[in-house]
């Protein structure tokens, strides 16, 4: 039976480069207001990054530069394989026959409301950027509001990587910073391509944790 051997804890800041758009709920949609809105914590009405958002762009990169993935009637499925690269550091479904858990949890980052200027936003914490589609055939102009996060915001991110007493610890810790690379060349939530979503990971402090008897 696996045990597990120790976890490592990073406490890290991630700094927004460009304006990052992770979408949330439209439910409060006003007049004159964006079209698209940023997910926020209902109790305190703060953009946050999602740890679901963050991993699963992480895995992606890694199965991309790796290889990890398998193409099934055209579309590209997450390795089945826990030995894989990906498969070993975030997991392989239950639903396979070698079902194997995400050894890496992220949390939702959390803003630092600090490094917001209120006195230059538009909204809380966030500003809108308007964003022009032109209909190929009819040249007929489509624009549509996103809501930001600004360029220079910065979050605070906790990540824990288990490990247990078979697990390839060096492999492991590689593939987790070799994700991180990848993602500041890469970017973050929606219209990426069109400049959003630019991110530094920082890692502040790595901790290792182990659990003695009592």
């Amino acid at each position: 039976m696996k045990t597990l051997k120790k976890k490592i804890v990073y406490d890290c800041t991630i700094t927004l480069k460009t304006g990052l758009h992770i979408g949330g709920t439209n439910a409060a949609l006003n007049i004159g207001g964006p079209d698209k809105f940023v997910v926020r914590n209902p109790l305190d009405n703060i953009p946050y990054i999602p740890g679901s958002s963050l991993k699963g762009k992480l895995r992606s990169l890694v199965e991309l530069k790796n290889g990890c993935f398998s193409e099934k009637n055209g579309s590209y499925l997450a390795s089945a394989d826990p030995n894989s690269l990906s498969g070993a550091l975030f997991g392989v479904s239950s639903d396979s026959d070698q079902s194997h858990p995400s050894r890496i949890i992220i949390r939702d980052a959390k803003l630092d409301v600090s490094s917001v200027d209120m006195d230059k936003t538009e909204m809380p914490y966030t500003e809108s950027k308007t964003e022009v589609a032109i209909d190929r055939v009819t040249a007929k102009a489509n624009p549509r509001t996103f809501e930001r996060v600004p360029a220079g915001a910065r979050f605070d991110l906790n990540m824990v990587l288990n490990i247990f007493d078979d697990d390839d610890e060096k492999k492991l810790k590689s593939t987790l910073m070799q994700a991180i690379a990848l993602l500041h060349d890469d970017y973050l939530g929606g219209q990426g391509s069109r400049g959003y979503g630019q991110v530094e990971i920082k890692i502040n402090k790595e901790e290792e944790k182990t659990y003695p008897l009592e």
